[in-house]
């Protein structure tokens, strides 16, 4: 039984998702919270493909059959085993062919109400695209900015925890949005991969509330923001969040440890910036470093060169507008980020209107 895709929330009407691709494919994009039950690993894929051009679709057809037979019957024994008559699963490969319509045609033989999806990953693709065109700007986004290190992603983190809508871009793009800013041993997803995850986040957003943000550029690292969700955000109000110098050097040194633990590293992040600074300041840095000097080089990063490329940033009034507020924070502690947390929700939420039906 084929299934249309009109719009990603009909997602939510099957009781499973089932990704009948293969690992390899379903590590590029997937559908979140789908089940990767492949009819064919990598390596019979590749076999069965060889197969067709060597020698003809129909022993391809075959082998790849058997296969499959034999996928299907491990995903049934092992995973589907405890499934009710009325579960009702939705099956997609590719394009929407042999691999999704063979495990349907099994499962439904057996008693499930399973579906296949029409089109495939392909055309959820497509719903992704043309999602992220048009999301953004049904929500009313409330940005918190701030230099590097005074506790914007701690402060998202506490607006999370007091209830507030929360899109965490830099969580979703396994990054910090900086030069240093790689998430250690985590790589960042596919480009594919990220946009699914936000068109995921986005459509479960309540538009009768606000959502906060960090401000961010077009990249985090090597993933590209939706140009529809730039435009949404340079027209939200701006917190500016600053904290003492020392706070932030205590923020960023916990926050950063792995460089600490690995300084070679942090050695090698920051040979990107010699374009900019010279092989002298280089050195100097990396003679901080050898001394076990973190917090004083930490210190002078923010100094020398993160705070003058915010002060740039924020002069660039087509980036984002200027700030609504600007809050100087004691410290960077539990206790105060809690109270501003709880500040901004007030008065945002004070000062929040329904964005009319579009």
């Amino acid at each position: 039984m084929l299934f249309k895709l009109a719009n990603l929330s009909q997602l939510d009407d099957f009781d499973s998702i089932l990704d009948a691709r293969t690992p390899a494919e379903y590590q590029i994009d997937h559908i979140p919270h789908a089940i990767n039950t492949p009819t064919l690993t990598d390596a019979e894929r590749i076999l069965v493909g060889s197969t067709y051009k060597q020698i003809s679709g129909f022993e391809a057809k075959k082998r790849g059959g058997a296969l499959a037979a034999r996928n299907i019957a491990t995903h049934i024994e092992t995973l589907f085993m405890d499934k009710p008559k009325n579960w009702t699963p939705l099956v997609y490969c590719w394009r929407g062919g042999n691999r999704s319509g063979s495990m349907v045609t099994i499962l439904r033989a057996i008693g499930w109400q399973a579906q296949q999806l029409e089109g495939g990953h392909k055309a959820y693709r497509k719903q992704v695209v043309e999602s992220l065109e048009t999301l953004p700007s049904h929500y009313q986004f409330t940005m918190i900015g701030g230099a590097t290190g005074s506790g914007k992603s701690a402060l998202l983190n506490e607006l999370a925890l007091q209830g507030a809508q929360v899109l965490d871009l830099e969580s979703l793009a396994q990054h910090r949005g900086s030069v240093l800013g790689r998430f250690a041993d985590k790589p960042q997803p596919t480009q594919k991969w990220f946009d699914s995850q936000l068109a995921d986040r986005l459509r479960r957003f309540d538009a009768r509330k606000p959502i906060f943000v960090e401000a961010e550029s077009k990249k985090i690292g090597q993933i590209a923001l939706p140009e529809s969700l730039i435009a949404a955000m340079r027209k939200a109000p701006l917190w500016q969040i600053k904290a003492p110098i020392a706070s932030r050097v205590a923020y960023l040194l916990a926050d950063y440890a792995e460089y600490v633990k690995h300084p070679d590293r942090l050695k090698q992040q920051l040979t990107y910036l010699l374009p900019l600074f010279g092989h002298e300041k280089l050195n100097q840095w990396h003679q901080l470093i050898d001394a076990g000097n973190f917090a004083e080089i930490t210190e002078r990063l923010l100094c020398e060169h993160y705070d003058t490329l915010y002060q740039r940033a924020l002069e660039r009034q087509s980036d984002f507008r200027p700030p609504q507020k600007a809050l100087m924070l004691a410290d960077l502690s539990p206790d105060t980020l809690n109270k501003t947390a709880q500040q901004i929700i007030h008065e945002t939420s004070s000062n929040f209107h329904v964005l009319p039906l579009q």
